[in-house]
């Protein structure tokens, strides 16, 4: 590693530590735990991925859509119900990654990636507006007005425009970092009224002497009962967290990949992520994954390398450790700024120029995901995309099977397919046929067709049924042994016929 690629990683690093402060520390709130609980899983999660796992550059740590999840289970077992939890969420997610699944984020089509990006730069954005909140004189949060309105606008339009021009002028520091310290020492110089970290570490707790400052993480068996009782509360939240932590690492990965023309490792990731999350389990963190994010400020910042995620890290541990009354008065207006850079970074704006021209079913997939995202989360807005997405495409391609007749030399009627026979097709391919006008002998022919599906076989067999009740054999050529040995009512008027057969296999449950 060059040492330009080294001081890159380590200041893009810094920045992102800066940033995950206070999004550790409203993660912690939104799941009902203490801030330092959210601060040691972003920092242990954070190192632990950075250094093992398949993506060089991603940042992980504690994220809202674990959060949203843990909230229910803290509320009605307690915080170490929660430690029990994460520790069997790595579990799971290790042995997904030992299973290699990490390679069915393949299936996820790229309108549906392009709904998720967008859907998440809309999140991030409408999270930052959060902090244009203020208490009243009665604990109740209440937009900003006056002076402190025009001062946070200020100092945000500031931060973007430093974030924006300093790399036209240079770009030997992270101008995200650039803009955070000349913000913090603007404000502190003119004395600003400006909201600072420890101010909202304040709101979020309800504590005016609240702080990030911390030791180390000590270890500690969760203590809960180890029955089967405990095992049925915690396996529920642990499947869902696992799946949601995967799935946003994963489509992070994949984004990521796009942006760097690099490629991750999916299962490596997996295993890094679970082992890092049953670590932070046992040294009382929330657990956490993938953080987009911070991952495209780190990447907007020069970060490629392992390194800028384990400084990032580090550092966090080491404001815990040493420097959170530094970190306490930087403005949250800076940190607003940039998150709205990554925001502006991160949406897909050439959706507005292609809406157009892509096919119908692929802009509203687009669509909907983003809006699901919104609304709800990004894992259950993965699986409505991806499962939109293959009802369109088993719709088109229920179109496409259709079939040539003529008579051969024995005066045979000969249907030749052509197109897939699956459950979409399959009503399709039942109106192909004419049994009742038919001749004596009918042959299919399957050299251009495949059956894809066990209600192809069942499409068959009903078929054979029909022309068994007219009187009349059917010949079935140039279909696969798997298929010929399941089909049952047909068994005995298949025509084998070897010549040029295809070999391929069709997933049953009979098979089994």
């Amino acid at each position: 590693m060059s040492k330009s690629n080294i001081k890159n990683d380590l200041l893009s690093g810094l920045t992102v530590a800066l940033a995950l402060v206070p999004e550790a520390v409203a993660f912690a709130f939104v799941a009902g735990v203490a801030p330092l609980v959210g601060l040691y899983a972003a920092a242990i999660v954070g190192f632990i991925t950075a250094a093992f796992g398949g993506r060089p550059g991603m940042i992980s740590g504690a994220t809202g859509a674990l959060a949203v999840v843990m909230v229910a289970l803290v509320a009605n077992h307690g915080v170490e119900y929660l430690f029990a939890t994460v520790v069997l969420m790595g579990i799971i997610q290790v042995l997904a990654g030992v299973l290699h699944l990490g390679k069915f984020i393949r299936i996820v089509p790229y309108p549906v990636m392009l709904g998720f990006v967008n859907g998440l730069a809309i999140v991030i954005f409408l999270a930052q507006l959060g902090q244009f909140k203020v208490p009243d004189a009665e604990g109740a949060l209440v937009w900003m007005q006056g002076s402190e309105l025009y001062i946070m606008l200020g100092l945000v339009a500031l931060t973007m425009a430093i974030i924006h021009f300093l790399p036209k002028f240079t770009t030997a520091i992270p101008s995200s970092l650039a803009a955070i310290v000349f913000v913090t020492f603007l404000s502190t110089f003119l004395n600003l009224e400006a909201r600072t970290v420890v101010d909202f570490v304040a709101t979020m707790t309800g504590d005016i002497n609240a702080s990030i400052a911390g030791g180390l993480p000590s270890f500690s068996i969760p203590m809960v009962p180890f029955n089967f009782e405990t095992l049925a509360i915690i396996a529920p939240y642990a499947f869902i967290l696992a799946a949601i932590g995967l799935i946003e690492s994963l489509l992070t990965l994949r984004l990521i990949d796009e942006m760097t023309e690099t490629r991750g490792r999916g299962n490596k990731e997996c295993i890094a992520q679970g082992s890092a999350n049953i670590v932070t389990g046992f040294f009382g963190g929330m657990g956490g994954c993938a953080m987009i994010g911070q991952s495209m400020i780190n990447i907007n910042s020069g970060g490629r390398g392992r390194l800028s995620g384990i400084s990032a890290a580090v550092g966090l541990m080491l404001f815990i450790l040493f420097g959170a009354f530094l970190i306490e008065q930087i403005p949250l207006a800076a940190l607003v700024g940039v998150m709205f850079m990554v925001v502006i970074g991160t949406f897909e704006w050439s959706s507005f120029r292609i809406i157009k021209k892509i096919p119908k079913q692929d802009a509203f997939i687009i669509v909907l995901v983003s809006a699901v995202t919104v609304f709800t989360d990004l894992a259950i807005a993965v699986f409505v995309g991806v499962i939109v997405a293959a009802l369109v495409f088993a719709w088109e391609h229920a179109k496409h099977i259709q079939t040539k007749s003529y008579l051969d030399e024995n005066g045979w009627k000969v249907y030749e397919l052509d197109g897939p026979l699956f459950f979409g097709s399959v009503s399709n391919f039942m109106e192909l046929f004419d049994p009742k006008n038919d001749p004596d002998d009918v042959v299919v022919e399957f050299m251009h067709s495949r059956v894809a599906d066990h209600s192809g076989l069942e499409a068959i067999d009903a078929l054979a049924d029909r022309y068994e009740k007219a009187g009349k054999r059917l010949h079935i050529r140039h279909l696969s042994r798997e298929c010929q040995l399941l089909l049952k009512k047909a068994g005995n008027l298949v025509e084998v016929n070897y010549i040029e057969d295809p070999s391929y296999s069709v997933a049953s449950d009979k098979l089994g």
